[in-house]
């Protein structure tokens, strides 16, 4: 096994630029070795998908006699959450409470491809609008600290949503959209976990400016409470039981809610965009589009010829680049002299500041040991 920084996979498309890679004899990665070697236990586009999905239906509907909902569904504008709740409803008739949590980034296509499925589909929707100036002060706070995931203020608010609204409704379960198809890829140190509350308030303890009063903030510990001990709400991943085809569901979403296209994976937020496209390639050189072609890749949906043609064409046009910097400056009330300056500035590691990822690490070792016994005891049956 050798590491680098610079060499590409043989087998998808990762680069070692924001975390080196580690390479075997044949040129494979660690990162799409380890999504296959997941495949056998996340991934069934096949019988025994069709079987997990019916127990689903069946367990959410259990648990919705007598109540108002089945389910819990959240809705950013995207593809994956949009489709999902496109199965679940036409294909199984399930009644769906869709959450949407707005930060202040919602793009014009996000924002009409979310009415154009609520009414559609005639579920209800539940925005909760997260308080404008605390989240700008916070996105600020982590722009100044110039750590790698931008997208933390964004991703926390909705998991912590989520997990304040869902008792609130009485509902015991939420589908998520995330998926084994398109997002199977990770690179370990590549990122740092959205749902630590502790390190967020370290980030804008050090650089906030305004207070945080309303934010919804989640810690680790009660994260790791909330869904190993309680398991609610517990939360299901339905996609990863179809052959989830992004083409296909593409497809399906324009012709019954005249879809609107936002760009790239996870571009129906403004900022995620800007964090993508500009924050990303600028600071570390690496491009985001190598995770998610590699996670299509890895479930069979592209080739890796194909991908390599993809990452050929610049990630954004200069003119669109220039648009979007003065854009999110503009929205954050700085200039887009300063915001330049913090997305030059030195990458500061996540571990500079306070937080609690070792629980999480601690747990993710946990269930990797648990896999590994599991696979040893079916072995040893055989």
């Amino acid at each position: 096994m050798t590491e680098d920084t610079q060499r590409v996979c043989s087998v998808c498309v990762m680069d070692g630029r924001i975390a080196p890679l580690v390479f075997d004899a044949n040129g494979q990665c660690n990162c799409c070795r380890a999504a296959i070697a997941r495949k056998r236990d996340e991934y069934f586009p096949n019988a025994e998908g069709d079987r997990r999905m019916l127990a689903l239906v069946k367990q959410l509907r259990q648990q919705g006699c007598g109540r108002r909902y089945d389910a819990m569904i959240g809705l950013s504008g995207g593809i994956d959450s949009a489709y999902l709740a496109h199965v679940m409803r036409t294909r199984f008739g399930l009644r769906l409470l869709a959450v949407h949590v707005d930060g202040g980034w919602n793009s014009e296509a996000a924002v009409h491809n979310i009415e154009r499925l609520v009414t559609v589909l005639g579920i209800d929707l539940h925005t909760h609008v997260i308080e404008w100036e605390e989240m700008r002060g916070l996105q600020l706070a982590f722009l100044r600290a110039g750590v790698l995931n931008q997208d933390i203020p964004q991703d926390h608010a909705f998991f912590a949503t989520l997990y304040r609204l869902a008792p609130a409704f009485g509902i015991r379960t939420f589908l998520s959209g995330v998926n084994f198809s398109t997002e199977s890829v990770s690179q370990s140190g590549g990122g740092y976990p959205s749902i630590d509350g502790r390190h967020l308030r370290s980030i804008h303890r050090r650089f906030g400016t305004t207070a945080l009063r309303d934010f919804p903030i989640l810690t680790v510990p009660r994260y790791l409470w909330l869904t190993r001990i309680q398991r609610r709400p517990a939360i299901v991943h339905p996609l990863n039981w179809l052959p989830y085809d992004k083409t296909e569901a593409h497809a399906d979403l324009r012709l019954h809610y005249v879809w609107k296209e936002y760009g790239t994976k996870h571009s129906e937020s403004r900022f995620t965009k800007f964090y993508q496209e500009i924050y990303l390639p600028d600071k570390t050189g690496f491009d985001k589009r190598r995770l998610h072609l590699s996670a299509l890749i890895v479930s069979g949906q592209i080739t890796r010829a194909e991908a390599m043609v993809e990452l050929a064409t610049p990630i954004l046009d200069p003119r669109q680049k220039k648009f979007d910097i003065r854009y999110v400056a503009k929205k954050l009330q700085i200039s887009p002299e300063e915001l330049a300056r913090m997305i030059a500035a030195p990458l500061v590691p996540h571990s500079t500041y306070p937080g609690d990822i070792w629980l999480l690490q601690w747990m993710h070792s946990l269930r990797n040991f648990w896999r590994k016994l599991k696979l040893l005891f079916e072995f040893r049956n055989v």
